[in-house]
């Protein structure tokens, strides 16, 4: 009889010629665990999914309540759905009053879809704006706004009329002109290995967009739901959004996202024409359930508000000649390494020792750590000490 891993590659498609291929039988927490009682410290949360840690007791009992209820029912928007309508409300009380009208989706991409056409559909206009290193997806129009051509030039034709200006240039912003439908920019760069905006950057950006009629779409998909140390990233920038983005952390580790805009610019996916966006499985229930829950464990408990004193634990830990540099904002970390042919090994070694990383598509030389909120103070220590004493061993070989 073949093993679960010989049936992965075989009957499974494959995104690289090299998987991971951990085998693992449960998880929770902070961590995984395979079926021969191999235990893996998790530092990144399924790339930034499990907030609120592995199978949060909360988060699977509103799954299963829901269970008991009903699942999917019709196309999204048609029928009220009490999970539906309890997790916008719930969205929106945590936002700015203009950001008062939710779209569910079933994933990050398809809700970057859905803000691009809302976009176009309310300003009448074509151009969208970008970052270079920015990462908002692989569907094909997520994927035109990339900043990565390696990723991109494969597949064209892509999106027509993008374009896309240096992250944190102030002189770039003259290319956001009238004709622009909207700038979308991640509130921190996620795989361009954590950039965050120089302080004057998003306030120039947001007052450009004022001047010309373009609206700002913020991407949360990594930085929400507590990962930066606020409910939302943006709050630490001083400024507010036309459209925001989230997915990801949001659903408590089950599949879903949002576009989240005033009503008076969502309103006009209703008409001209009809149904001007449509998602079948869009505001899943058993996944609102899930999200809702996501949210009023973070909104209850000092998670959030212990981010900072965990990712300077993590700084304070994390020395090493081999490390050149750390950069964070909140728990989303990235500890910088010469290269990739010195980091692979590294992360190699690491989940060897029971701690998984990882690296970012367009910064390959940083590693990624970007924990369950819930970790503790002694699961920091852990994984710090495992991570050093991989590069040790690393190095001595």
């Amino acid at each position: 009889m073949l093993s679960q891993r010989q049936l992965f590659l075989q009957h499974q498609a494959q995104t690289t010629d090299f998987p991971l291929l951990l085998e693992v039988e449960r998880a929770e927490g902070v961590y995984m665990y395979g079926p021969n009682g191999e235990r893996y410290l998790d530092l990144i949360s399924g790339i930034g999914v499990s907030n609120v840690g592995h199978r949060h007791p909360e988060v699977i009992a509103a799954i299963q309540n829901q269970l008991e209820k009903y699942l999917h029912l019709m196309v999204y928007g048609e029928i009220v759905q009490g999970p539906q309508v309890q997790l916008a409300t719930q969205l929106v009380h945590t936002l700015p009053a203009h950001l008062n009208n939710v779209y569910l989706v079933n994933s990050g991409s398809e809700a970057v879809e859905g803000a691009l056409k809302l976009a176009k559909r309310f300003t009448g206009r074509t151009e969208l704006i970008s970052c270079s290193n920015a990462y908002h997806g692989s569907t094909h129009g997520s994927l035109s706004l990339n900043g990565s051509e390696n990723f991109k030039n494969a597949f064209r034709p892509l999106l027509p009329d993008v374009r896309q200006i240096r992250h944190n240039s102030l002189p770039d912003l003259v290319n956001i002109t009238h004709r622009t439908a909207a700038v979308i920019i991640e509130t921190v760069q996620g795989e361009a290995g954590v950039q965050l905006p120089q302080p004057s950057y998003l306030p120039a950006l947001r007052q450009r967009c004022q001047e010309t009629g373009t609206l700002l779409i913020l991407d949360e998909i990594q930085a929400g739901f507590g990962r930066t140390g606020t409910f939302w990233a943006f709050e630490q920038f001083s400024i507010e959004p036309d459209i925001l983005i989230c997915a990801k952390g949001m659903g408590g580790g089950m599949p879903i996202g949002a576009f989240i805009a005033p009503q008076e610019i969502m309103g006009s996916l209703k008409n001209d024409p009809l149904l001007g966006h449509i998602t079948t499985f869009g505001g899943n229930p058993v996944s609102c359930a899930a999200s809702l829950a996501t949210l009023q464990i973070l909104q209850k408990t000092n998670l959030i508000n212990q981010v900072p004193a965990k990712a300077d634990l993590f700084r304070q830990l994390l020395v090493h000649p081999q490390i050149k540099s750390i950069r964070n904002c909140g728990l989303l970390m990235a500890a910088e390494f010469e290269s990739f042919a010195i980091l692979k090994p590294i992360i190699d070694q690491a989940i060897k020792n029971g701690v998984l990383t990882d690296w970012f598509l367009f910064c390959d030389n940083s590693m990624r750590i970007a924990p369950p909120l819930t970790i503790t103070e002694a699961e920091i220590k852990e994984a710090c000490t495992v991570i050093l004493k991989s590069i040790e061993e690393v190095s001595s070989n």
